[in-house]
């Protein structure tokens, strides 16, 4: 099947020994990050170095002209050599681009898809019959459904947007060994991506419709704003595409995940829902994910020497071209700044958290995550008698860096 019909969202995982090695690789990784901040905060592995303690992650993401992104290769292939921001090192540029799709991507919609996010779970959860995959049926579900309406990317014809989104994110994102497979799919579905975007900005010039943010675009191309040609709208939105709404499929469940594993704060997290306190179920949501966050770090690039950890006594010095890992993971267990950090606390300042990355390269969305993940849970915790489905399905599986399937029952 081609991977532009195929209704697969993740690609065949590991079989036998090497999906048992990947998963005691995921489940040793706190305890591999905890030596490394006791004993060798900054390692190196040949040219790559990998950092662990809160204040060097910070540090890496904070000194952006020194720790570059990684991104522009892999990002050249999906949007067919037209630049988007988030591959940028010229810092004028990322902010140019950057404030232009702010003007369409706006603070006053975070009501509306806050709502519409709420909704629109409470609808799945309700139709659901008692029994329902977090991942799939319920958040990735949500996701590409409430983004793609709000972007004004509708699935294409014959094809799936939360399979195209997904594979490409995986490939920009995930695809460390350069998988000839995959990179095969990326060639068709990347250009059949763009096309689809271009296809709706014509169709959209004609009959603007509702108001989303293709719409919000072209009303400033028509009022003459030259930032908003067509090859930097549709790279946009298909950044967009491709960096957000594959994200929340993985991590939401996974902190659905943590909750279940603590009954007491399950509860908790539970009568919050019902009591429609959003604030502190974000709290519940947001301490869930920072036990099993979206990844372990984000990968730089040192432009120049740099000596992270200066006047420290693990002070190391980074040559230029060297490959960083920003373990972010690790840093929101750091005890030095994040305080008791084993344990569950909702109530934990945001500056305990790094979810969205931090710096220049911080996360576009993370304010739409910020309204809305704690939403994507909220009509199943409100649930009597929510419990794991018997069996396997009932734990959180994954498949390399994405969660798969974790099954729960109700009623």
């Amino acid at each position: 099947m081609s991977a532009l019909t195929s209704r697969d969202v993740l690609r065949p995982g590991p079989k036998g020994f090497k999906a048992w090695a990947q998963r005691m690789m995921f489940a040793l990784m706190p305890s591999f990050f905890a030596l490394l901040r006791r004993w060798k905060p900054v390692v190196k592995f040949g040219n790559n170095y990998l950092t662990s303690r809160y204040d060097d992650v910070r540090e890496v993401f904070a000194t952006d002209p020194v720790f570059g992104v990684v991104y522009k290769p892999h990002l050249d292939v999906i949007m067919g050599d037209q630049p988007f921001f988030l591959g940028m090192g010229d810092t004028d540029q990322y902010r140019h681009d950057t404030d232009a799709m702010r003007k369409v991507v706006r603070a006053d919609d975070l009501p509306r898809l806050a709502a519409q996010t709420e909704a629109l779970a409470g609808q799945i959860v309700a139709a659901s019959n008692g029994r329902i995959d977090v991942v799939d049926t319920l958040v990735r579900r949500v996701t590409f459904t409430m983004l793609g309406d709000y972007l004004g990317v509708p699935d294409p014809p014959g094809g799936d947007l939360r399979v195209w989104g997904t594979r490409l994110f995986e490939f920009q994102f995930a695809d460390q060994g350069n998988d000839p497979a995959l990179r095969k799919e990326v060639d068709e579905i990347a250009p059949a991506l763009r096309l689809h975007i271009q296809n709706e900005i014509a169709r959209r010039r004609i009959d603007p419709g509702k108001d989303d943010v293709l719409s919000r675009c072209l009303a400033l191309q028509k009022a003459g704003d030259a930032a908003y040609g067509d090859d930097f709208i549709r790279t946009s939105l298909m950044g967009f595409i491709v960096g957000g709404p594959p994200q929340p499929p993985m991590v939401v469940p996974q902190a659905m995940e943590q909750l279940l594993r603590r009954p007491k704060v399950l509860a908790e997290a539970q009568a919050v829902a019902r009591a429609d306190d959003d604030d502190r179920l974000r709290g519940y949501v947001f301490e869930a994910m920072r036990f099993d966050p979206l990844a372990p770090g984000l990968p730089r690039v040192a432009l120049a020497d740099w000596t992270l950890g200066r006047g420290t006594s693990h002070a190391a010095t980074i040559p230029a071209g060297a490959q960083v890992l920003a373990a972010f993971a690790s840093a929101m267990m750091d005890p030095r700044r994040v305080a008791n950090p084993r344990v569950f606390d909702p109530n934990r300042p945001a500056s305990d958290y790094m979810h969205f990355g931090f710096g220049l390269h911080e996360c576009f969305g993370r304010h739409i995550n910020h309204a809305t993940l704690h939403l994507m849970l909220k009509p199943l915790l409100r649930q009597p008698n929510l419990r794991r489905a018997a069996g396997r399905e009932g734990k959180l599986s994954k498949n390399g860096a994405f969660a798969e399937r974790l099954v729960v029952t109700f009623g």
